[in-house]
């Protein structure tokens, strides 16, 4: 049984792709801005406009810490991967998250480069660039869901005398 929205055939591959609704795919798009936003800028570094996310941070656990941000950097491509983008952007993705994984490896140092270097934001950016030129109207109704997320949150973040 497939998910709302139907099937489409595939006219190179002939493969089956099953469609999600506007409604999912906007959601899963806010998810995935979510989650890059959270692995690579979340927090603002004080008097400087640096940037970062939790993903350097969990690069600083012993062993593990690079595998968890490689599970939550693979998660984010298993998500753009439901938009039908095309190979060549997949392998771009891939290669960021293969980059940062095994440079992040480096004590120290690897997790300055992933501090810097962002594979999810850069992965984010590829999406919404192909969302742009094929489907530009769904790119639109996204945004404007995350602004008024966003203002949503830090209306309610304020303390009610200042409102």
């Amino acid at each position: 049984m497939h998910p709302p929205g139907g099937t489409r055939q595939m006219p190179k591959s002939g493969a089956t792709l099953v469609i999600m609704n506007t409604t999912k795919r906007i959601a899963t798009l806010n998810r995935i801005r979510q989650l890059s936003r959270l692995t690579d800028t979340a927090f603002k570094i004080p008097g400087t406009g640096f940037r970062i996310g939790i993903d350097p941070i969990i690069g600083l656990i012993p062993g593990g810490g690079d595998l968890i941000s490689t599970a939550f950097s693979a998660y984010i491509i298993f998500l753009a991967a439901s938009f039908d983008i095309p190979r060549r952007d997949l392998a771009k993705m891939l290669f960021n998250v293969a980059l940062e994984a095994v440079v992040g490896t480096v004590p120290l140092v690897g997790d300055l480069f992933d501090a810097f270097y962002k594979s999810n934001i850069r992965n984010l950016a590829l999406l919404e660039q192909h969302l742009t030129r094929v489907e530009p109207e769904l790119e639109e109704v996204a945004s404007a869901e995350s602004t008024l997320a966003t203002s949503t949150i830090s209306n309610l973040a304020q303390p009610i005398s200042s409102r």
